[in-house]
């Protein structure tokens, strides 16, 4: 599990290794907010529990302009991990499929590579649809596609914990929680599944 690193606002930044964690509070340019008692560290002068939350001394600026970029992380999470042609989620995919980013307006076609043209589609889907649009040949979206929350987008990308996650709740509010916790939860849930039916098949097979 790694450390959440705040910004000297409190704005939660990203999640660091805790070897780094503690490096920078070995070289006082972070403090400890929150520690695990039960892991402890110990470099020549102090002992130090491993850190679940520290926050840097001096204020970071951050450039935000790579958050408009489309990426398939942010996209697959922006979707849900679920296909917007058939539905099925990134865990009930078989065999060879994988998920994949289609562009609802082919770019051969015109489509630019922006938010509102994009979708997460399953590789059987988008082999289907090639460069179609997905009127012609009777497949239909789950949802239309739009620029999502990138604040979102950024933590539902990441695992934390519930102590990390009450400092994102402080500083972006509990909608932007819940919008990251759902997104875990569902995921957790599908893996969980896909689990139980690897097992199941494993054991008819024996």
């Amino acid at each position: 599990m790694g450390c959440l690193a705040l910004n000297a606002s409190y704005e939660p930044l990203t999640i660091l290794p805790v070897e780094r964690a503690l490096r920078l509070v070995f070289d006082r340019k972070a403090e400890v907010l929150e520690a695990d008692d039960a892991r402890v560290f110990r470099s020549e002068r102090e002992r130090v529990a491993a850190p679940l939350v520290i926050r840097l001394k001096r204020f970071v600026h951050v450039p935000r302009r790579f958050r408009r970029q489309v990426t398939n992380t942010f996209l697959f999470a922006r979707d849900g991990y679920r296909c917007q042609y058939c539905g099925r989620h990134k865990g009930q995919l078989r065999g060879r499929e994988f998920l994949t980013r289609d562009h609802v307006l082919p770019i051969s076609r015109g489509g630019l590579n922006t938010w509102d043209n994009v979708a997460t589609a399953c590789s059987g889907c988008n082999n289907r649809k090639a460069s179609h649009l997905p009127e012609e040949i009777g497949m239909h979206l789950l949802h239309r596609p739009t620029e999502p929350n990138y604040v979102e987008l950024v933590w539902a990308v990441r695992r934390v914990t519930a102590v990390q996650a009450k400092y994102i709740a402080m500083f972006y509010g509990e909608e932007v929680l819940a919008a990251l916790l759902k997104h875990t939860d569902e995921d957790h849930a599908h893996s969980q599944a896909h689990a139980h039916d690897h097992a199941r098949h494993l054991t008819l097979v024996d």
